[in-house]
């Protein structure tokens, strides 16, 4: 039988064992493991020291290149919106001081910036879907038309026919009394938009600046949002033919807005670098070619068509007496003709 004496000595052996194992395996391999480690840890710290060298010389590269920009911008923008007004639309989380340097731009290109409307976030809260579903079709000049299209789709349709210069809205607008300004009036009031200036009646093309992604970043409703707000802008663009919506590079990434505008092909212009100079100018001439029914995607995101438009759209000619006949209303060489003294 076994006493207690051999589970004792047996588990003094067992410690004992344990104890050579462990002198004998740091002594061998302390040296050979340190150096390993040592060696990985310098690797580690010469391709971080590189990297940090690679972000610095392409931070000097970018603010040269947006030197640049800016010293060509005159060139680039000549006329390329010449006699043109331009609405500045923001959504809910866009960034304002992004939307003065396209209203900038635009100036710089010829256009004017008439008025700007700031969508709140009230519009894009499904709690108000009703709210703005009932207004859209209280300020229609055609309700029947609205039937079976979805809330947004009304709201767009009723603020852009509102913002759009006189030739784009139906004809019969004014027989059944439609008053562009009471139209937008009636959103202020309703808490869904902000206006400045006098936009109603005015544009002959949209500026529509995207929420910032840091604005919308960690937000669970993100998807929902930019699919209200594509929804939105879609419906403007039927309205307002010459349109671009302007965007931050990770908004055209995952849920973001210009991400879900290309995926849907949108029939207007996307760009995906504003909120730097190199990106508002490229937003610009991006408008000033889908004025001319070419919208494309451009930028650095997936799905561009390339960096800028290329060709570049042309010069707008200035207003001068003709003897040819003047366009009818309504058609595109109306829209798009430079009025008198500009």
């Amino acid at each position: 039988m076994i006493d207690f004496r051999y589970h004792l000595v047996s588990i003094i052996a067992v410690f004992l064992a344990l104890t050579v194992g462990l002198v004998l395996g740091t002594t061998m391999l302390q040296d050979p493991l340190l150096n390993t480690l040592q060696n990985e840890t310098a690797d580690l710290r010469g391709q971080t020291e590189d990297l940090r060298a690679e972000r610095d010389v392409a931070d000097r590269v970018n603010a040269g290149a947006d030197e640049l920009a800016d010293a060509a911008a005159r060139d680039l923008l000549r006329d390329r919106l010449r006699g043109l007004d331009v609405v500045l639309v923001q959504a809910p989380g866009a960034d304002p001081e992004t939307a003065d340097a396209l209203g900038d731009r635009v100036e710089e290109a010829g256009g004017s910036v008439t008025g700007r409307v700031e969508v709140r976030s009230e519009f894009v809260d499904p709690g108000n879907a009703a709210f703005v579903d009932e207004l859209a079709l209280q300020v229609s000049a055609d309700p029947g038309s609205l039937e079976g299209v979805g809330t947004y789709e009304k709201a767009g349709t009723e603020i852009g026919r509102a913002l759009a210069r006189a030739p784009e809205r139906d004809d019969e607008d004014t027989d059944r009394g439609h008053d562009p300004a009471a139209v937008l009036e009636t959103f202020v009031e309703g808490g869904l938009i902000s206006v400045r200036g006098e936009p109603a009646g005015e544009a002959d093309a949209l500026v529509f600046v995207a929420p910032s992604s840091a604005e919308q970043a960690g937000r669970d409703d993100r998807e929902a949002v930019n699919t209200v707000l594509s929804a939105f802008t879609s419906a403007l663009h039927d309205r307002v033919e010459g349109l671009v919506l302007a965007g931050d590079v990770p908004s055209s990434r995952g849920h973001g807005m210009l991400a879900q505008a290309r995926a849907a092909e949108a029939a207007f212009a996307t760009v995906d670098m504003t909120g730097r100079p190199m990106g508002d100018i490229v937003a610009v001439l991006a408008l000033a070619e889908d004025i001319d029914g070419d919208g494309g995607a451009y930028g650095v995101g997936d799905g561009v068509r390339g960096f800028m438009p290329d060709p570049l759209p042309e010069p707008r000619a200035s207003a001068s007496p003709s003897p040819s006949p003047s366009p009818s209303p309504g058609t595109d060489e109306a829209r798009r003709a430079p009025r008198d003294g500009e």
